[in-house]
């Protein structure tokens, strides 16, 4: 009886097993495309994968870049507002969609039209500039109590801050195939990457690419029918990579509130065209770099933009070249520092005068440079043998690259960090460089001179460390996302092939470059700072189709009360002729406002 039971058992429970097995067999078959029955999407495998098709990135899964305390720069966190395709499915009234155009400041209009057209998930650009809203909690509250199908409150991460211009030196990412195929071509075998993946189009997203691109964005992806239809309530699921080491977080040498600072000085004074570069006196890291006119990453080629950085452009220097001269002259030996000179107002050939009427008269070298004097500095210049200013420009860092690199990074390739950085020339034409016009042109800062910002700046600390050039640095460390350190970037020094200037020589400068202020063209604007400061002025008359146009420059260092701390350069472009020289003001308003700055942190 017992054995009867137990073969009963075990025939139903095959039967079981049998019919389990058939349908589960079926619905393999028809999971993976066979057999002809369709959903209204397709097959079972293709309607799952329909009710995740609207996929908005939030993170592209590049790295991130924060100044040197921390503070983000680029890779920003935000709380967006973010609208998938209707599917031709209503998602609200008219009103609702008008409390929420209300809530986020936008035309009723033209926040509706754009919901129309939503054909991929998009996050709403508030701004002209196309800069993304970050919400506020009442902006947030409005959105979730309208519920308008497909729009939703997401954690987006921009690439700029909000409260500061972006920064040319991080640049901007855009789509460029063509770039990716050249560099890329083995992720793209491997399916980690697209011709259409987005890369750095300039400054350290350009510079840093290969290291930050990470592996992969994260993303929201709306839930919807089997037909592609917004499923209301279900929300949205969250697509993450689980590798901890990305994104990588790259920081900087930039201190935000510095380059608040030098940024609204520029702003404040109507700047449109120009740059301001702040470097730390002791090892010349880049604190702040300002270039005028703004970037627009979001609309690159917008008008009133540009994607040149101002301050790695170069531009002619006028006076403040007369540093080089004066430092050639004393090395060579074709003056010395008391040494006097007379000024009639007129240099007699080349169309050559000095900017005082009259002349200055009977004047030492030390006041000549002070004062500027264009006609004393043209006769140094005729003395010298051209390559005694062709060196020692480069002895101070200037006509060649300057800023941070190696042939080696933790990957094995080499790196420059300041890709757009132009190294300028002295002499663009060396089989002409022993003509007369040509020298004289040149010892003022005339004729072919070309210097940055950067590399003006940094003359300034060449000249604080008694010839030793330093390679400005941008960027410290670069660290893994749990924290773990990928590679540092030590200082590095850029030694000129023909050795340093003396340390003689760079003390003259400095007591000359203080004069200046003391007793010379920029008296009026800096004697009565709160640091006492040093520099040089200068002003440089444009040719071609500039012509009536000059550039308005000063570089200096302060402050004086101690160990200087902080070398600025401030360019002004493109200013009528004529004009007073505002460049000793703007530097002294900088100044004043990193005093400002040490003093309420001290607080």
């Amino acid at each position: 009886m017992n054995r009867a039971w137990g073969m009963r058992g075990f025939k139903v429970l095959l039967a079981l097993a049998i019919a389990f097995g058939v349908e589960g067999a079926r619905l393999a078959w028809l999971q993976f495309g066979f057999g002809g029955s369709r959903t209204a999407s397709g097959t079972l495998r293709q309607g799952a994968t329909a009710q995740r098709s609207d996929e908005l990135a939030l993170d592209s899964g590049r790295g991130s870049f924060v100044d040197r305390n921390g503070k983000p720069l680029a890779g920003i966190p935000i709380r967006g507002l973010a609208a998938f395709p209707d599917n031709g499915m209503p998602r609200g009234t008219q009103d609702t969609i008008g409390r929420v155009a209300a809530a986020i400041g936008a035309d009723a209009s033209a926040f509706g039209a754009w919901l129309d057209g939503i054909r991929v998930p998009e996050v709403w650009q508030a701004k002209s500039d196309g800069r993304y809203l970050d919400l506020s909690d009442r902006q947030i509250s409005a959105i979730n109590h309208a519920g308008l199908l497909g729009v939703s409150v997401v954690p987006y991460v921009d690439r700029f801050a909000g409260d500061l211009f972006p920064l040319h030196a991080i640049g901007f990412v855009s789509q460029h195939p063509e770039r990716v195929r050249t560099l890329y071509e083995d992720r793209i075998a491997h399916r980690q990457m697209s011709e259409s993946s987005k890369v750095g189009g300039s400054g350290l997203e350009k510079s840093l690419d290969r290291l930050i691109q990470g592996i992969g964005p994260t993303r929201a992806a709306q839930v919807t029918s089997g037909s592609r239809l917004p499923l209301g309530g279900l929300g949205l699921r969250l697509l993450v990579s689980d590798n901890p080491h990305f994104p990588l977080r790259v920081t900087t040498t930039i201190d935000k509130d510095v380059q608040q600072i030098a940024q609204d000085v520029l702003v404040k004074h109507g700047v449109r065209k120009g740059a301001a570069v702040v470097l730390d006196a002791e090892n010349a890291d880049i604190l702040g770099i300002v270039s005028l006119p703004t970037l627009n990453p979001y609309r690159l080629g917008a008008e009133g933009t540009d994607e040149r950085n101002h301050a790695l452009t170069a531009a002619p220097p006028g006076s403040v070249f007369k540093t080089v001269t004066l430092a050639a002259a004393l090395e060579s030996g074709v003056a010395s520092w008391d040494e006097k000179f007379h000024c009639n107002g007129h240099y007699g050939k080349y169309g050559l005068k000095c900017w005082k009427e009259g002349g200055h008269g009977d004047i030492t070298l030390r006041e000549a440079y002070a004062q500027s004097c264009n006609i004393v500095f043209a006769g140094l210049a005729e003395k010298l043998d051209p390559a005694w200013l062709q060196i020692t420009a480069d002895r101070l860092g200037l006509g060649r690259l300057i800023g941070w690199q190696t042939d080696s990074f933790v990957d094995g390739k080499p790196l420059r960090l300041l890709g757009e950085e132009e190294a300028g020339t002295i002499f663009a034409d060396k089989k002409n460089a022993y003509d007369g016009g040509m020298k004289t042109g040149t010892g003022i800062g005339q004729r072919n001179v070309r210097v940055t910002p950067l590399q003006a700046a940094n003359m300034a600390v060449t000249i604080l460390h008694g010839g030793k050039v330093f390679s400005p640095r941008i960027v410290k460390e670069i660290r893994y996302a749990d924290g773990n350190l990928l590679a540092t970037l030590p200082t590095h020094t850029a030694k000129s092939q023909y050795g340093a200037v003396s340390a003689n020589t760079t003390a003259t400068l400095r007591e000359g470059m203080r004069a200046v202020v003391t007793e010379g063209t920029a008296e009026s604007a800096l004697s009565g700072a709160p640091w006492p400061l040093a520099g040089k002025s200068g002003t440089a008359e444009l040719a071609g189709k500039s012509e009536g146009r000059n550039d308005q420059w000063f570089v200096g260092y302060g402050p004086l009360n101690g160990k200087p701390r902080y070398a600025v350069a401030v360019l002004i472009e493109d200013q009528p002729a004529g004009v007073r020289n505002r460049g000793a003001t703007l530097f002294g308003e900088i100044m004043d406002g990193l005093r400002q700055l040490e003093r309420n942190r001290r607080l």
